[in-house]
């Protein structure tokens, strides 16, 4: 072998070594970085998952034509903020005076209330021989941690603007993002992926579909129950537990919590029996029942899948991770439907072309 060759040989090993080490060391850099920014990681993933299947409802907003004008994708996004904005102003019209009205009346009798409540206590066993004074400070430290917990709330309010501003980003500007992500892949692969992710797309966008389904039928059967054992505002607290089951665990709890106090503090205490039961038995048939099922034909996922995802989502990233399982567990799946399982049909179709 020439000396030359063998030195160029030389050289060009030298500078692969050197490649290979620059990008395992790259890839530490930007692991290490991943973990840092893992929460700001999981914000980008959920406003960009929140845009793909919020999408649908801007398309139609742009259909909207008068004469020749169509409304443009900013404008869209406006006209759904205003019209969500202007229903829940609407309901809260509706529902908020006289709530507000009985907080009032609760706030300037609250010893004679907590009195009553004492008293209504003393015919049940264990619980006649508690002190009324010790009853008042227990009541005061559970609404104090409320209100910590409600103070914790409105901290991550923070969190929820930034993620609806990236939402809307993501909606005007996502789909020159997704076409240069596209391009990052080797040529030969390209237009399979791009077909891939919109089939993927498609899939996502029907668990916004599934998810109002299961907050529906969560409104209709707490207003059924609510409304059977006259519970005071039935339709505002069977709406707000409807809504609120849009985020899995937190959401049963908290609108179990609230509707627990106003049955408390309401005519006949007896009846935060009959809400903490429906609040037992409803979650565990919807996680066990309906959420498999409305997903199967919404996201077209088994069962067994959609209860793994919400379990796994849970773990990972808690209620965040929860919330978006379903839908993360449908891109994953058309991404193992396309890259992992081997079909005959596609192993023929290789040998021919």
């Amino acid at each position: 072998m020439p000396l030359s060759l063998a030195t160029d040989r030389r050289v060009k090993n030298v500078h692969s070594l050197r490649s290979d080490i620059i990008f395992a060391f790259c890839c530490l850099v930007a692991f290490y970085v991943c973990i840092q920014a893992l929460d700001v990681l999981l914000l980008i993933y959920v406003s960009a998952l929140f845009a793909v299947v919020i999408s649908p409802a801007i398309r139609v907003i742009r259909r909207v034509t008068i004469g020749k004008w169509r409304p443009g994708r900013g404008l869209a996004i406006g006209v759904l903020v205003v019209v969500m904005l202007a229903a829940v102003l609407l309901f809260a019209l509706f529902a908020l005076p006289p709530m507000i009205a009985d907080s009032h009346d609760l706030a300037a009798n609250w010893p004679k209330r907590v009195a009553d409540l004492s008293a209504r206590f003393q015919g049940v066993p264990f619980v006649g021989n508690l002190d009324q004074a010790k009853l008042e400070t227990y009541a005061a430290g559970v609404i104090g941690g409320a209100f910590g917990f409600f103070r914790t709330f409105a901290v991550g309010i923070f969190g929820v603007f930034s993620c609806l501003i990236l939402t809307a980003y993501f909606i005007l500007d996502g789909e020159r993002a997704f076409h240069y992500g596209v391009l990052l892949f080797p040529i030969e692969h390209q237009e399979r992926l791009e077909r891939t992710m919109v089939r993927a797309e498609n899939r996502m966008r029907h668990w916004l579909i599934g998810q109002l389904i299961l907050m529906s039928l969560m409104a209709i059967f707490s207003s059924i129950v609510f409304y059977s054992i006259g519970l005071k505002y039935f339709y505002v607290l069977a709406v707000f537990a409807g809504l609120v089951n849009i985020v899995p665990i937190v959401g049963p709890i908290t609108a179990a919590t609230v509707c627990s106090l106003v049955a408390l503090f309401g005519d006949r205490p007896a009846k935060v029996l009959f809400v903490l039961l429906f609040f037992l038995i409803y979650p565990q048939i919807e996680t066990a029942f309906f959420t498999p099922r409305v997903m199967k034909t919404t996201v077209d996922l088994p069962p067994l899948a959609v209860i793994v995802s919400l379990i796994i989502g849970g773990t990972l990233a808690g209620i965040v991770g929860a919330l978006i399982a379903v839908p993360t567990a449908a891109l994953c799946a058309v991404l193992i439907d396309e890259y992992l399982v081997q079909r005959p049909d596609r192993a023929n179709s290789a040998v021919t072309s």
